[in-house]
C-alpha cells in the first residue's frame, strides 16, 4: 500500500513537472500569427512584425491570412483557438465592433470580443478618401452635394461588411447626411483594385497605399479622416475642415485567446516590446510609411475599449447597414 501511494505521488509529481516545464519553456514550437486578407494593412503589419519577433522568441512565426466578413473569420479562428500562446491574432480596428454589428443585422456573431484578450497596439493610421482621376468631384463639398442629390447612387468598395473601410465610410456618410452604397470585397487590396478598374466610384485606404496612386495621377484624394492634415499629403483637407465630425483611425492590434496563461502572456509582452524597438522593424514600418503606435496591454485595452464604445454608439445610431 505504501509502495502504491509512493508510485501515485511520483506520477503526480512527474505530470506536474512536465506541465510546468511546458509552460516555462514557451515557446517551443511554431507560432501562428493569424491576420486578415493578404496585401492589406493587417498583412503588412503582420509580416514585418513576424520577421523581427521570431528572432527574439527563437521560434518561427507563420503569418496565416484569413480574410472574409471584414476580418471576422480570422478573428473567430483565434477566439476559438487553444489559449496556449501559439495562436495570435493581428486584427484591425473593426474587431471590436464586428460582433455587435452582426447582432444589429439580425445575425449570430461567429465570435465575441470577450473571447479575446488584448495584447498590444502596433500601429494606427488615418484613411484617405479616393476617387478616380476622371471623377467630376474635386473636393468633399462637390461630392457631398452630388450624393445628396443622388441618394444611393454612389458606389464605394470596402474590405468587407462592417470592416474598417465600411465603418469609416458609413461614419462619414452619417455625419454628412448622405446615403452611399457599399460593394464589399475580400480585403483592402481588392477594394482598391475595384476603384482602379472603375468597378466603383470611390473607396478609403491608408495613406501609404494611397500616395503612389495619387502621385501617378490615377486617383484623386478628397479628404483624410485624421484630426489634422498629413505631412505626406499637405494639400488634402481633413473632413473637419468641411464641417464633418468623422475622425477615424485604422489601427492594428494583437489579441490572444481568452485564458492564455500569465507567464505566456508576459513572455509575449516582453518580447514584443523588444521586437517593436528593433531597427529592422522600425526600418520596415518606415519604408512602408506606417506609423508605429505601440501601446502595451493596459493602455491598449483602454484604447480599444474606448474606440469600441464610440463605434457601438455610431452603428446603433445608423442602424443596420444594407
Amino acid at each position: 500500500m505504501a509502495f502504491l501511494k509512493k508510485s501515485m505521488f511520483s506520477l503526480v509529481l512527474l505530470l506536474f513537472s512536465s506541465f510546468t516545464f511546458s509552460q516555462d519553456s514557451y515557446p517551443n514550437s511554431v507560432i501562428s500569427l493569424v491576420t486578415w486578407a493578404p496585401g492589406g494593412f493587417s498583412d503588412i503589419n503582420s509580416r514585418l512584425l513576424a520577421e523581427s519577433w521570431q528572432k527574439i522568441l527563437n521560434q518561427p512565426i507563420i503569418v496565416i491570412n484569413k480574410g472574409g466578413l471584414g476580418g471576422a473569420i480570422g478573428s473567430a479562428q483565434v477566439a476559438n483557438a487553444k489559449p496556449d500562446g501559439y495562436s495570435i491574432l493581428l486584427a484591425l480596428s473593426s474587431v471590436v465592433i464586428a460582433p455587435e454589428a452582426e447582432r444589429l443585422s439580425g445575425k449570430k456573431p461567429i465570435y465575441e470580443l470577450e473571447q479575446l484578450d488584448p495584447l498590444a497596439l502596433i500601429s494606427s493610421m488615418p484613411m484617405v478618401m479616393l476617387v478616380s482621376a476622371d471623377s467630376p468631384w474635386n473636393n468633399l463639398g462637390e461630392f457631398v452635394k452630388y450624393a445628396k442629390e443622388n441618394p444611393g447612387k454612389v458606389f464605394y468598395s470596402s474590405s468587407g461588411t462592417y470592416g474598417p473601410v465600411h465603418l469609416a465610410m458609413e461614419m462619414f456618410a452619417f455625419q454628412a447626411g448622405i446615403q452611399l452604397t457599399t460593394v464589399p470585397f475580400g480585403g483592402g487590396a481588392p477594394a482598391l483594385m475595384a476603384l482602379l478598374s472603375n468597378q466603383v466610384q470611390m473607396t478609403l485606404i491608408d495613406p501609404r497605399v494611397a500616395i503612389p496612386h495619387i502621385t501617378s495621377g490615377k486617383l484623386k484624394a478628397l479628404g483624410v479622416s485624421s484630426n489634422k492634415r498629413l505631412p505626406t499629403l499637405p494639400d488634402v483637407p481633413t473632413y473637419k475642415e468641411f464641417g464633418y465630425d468623422a475622425e477615424y483611425y485604422l489601427w492594428a492590434g494583437l489579441y490572444l485567446p481568452k485564458g492564455t496563461p500569465k507567464n505566456v502572456t508576459d513572455k509575449l509582452r516582453t518580447s514584443l516590446k523588444e521586437a517593436i524597438s528593433s531597427p529592422g522593424f522600425i526600418k520596415g514600418m518606415q519604408s512602408n510609411q506606417i506609423l508605429i503606435d505601440y501601446r502595451d496591454t493596459p493602455e491598449f485595452k483602454k484604447y480599444s475599449d474606448d474606440d469600441g464604445q464610440r463605434m457601438t454608439k455610431l452603428i446603433k445610431a445608423i442602424g443596420p447597414i444594407k
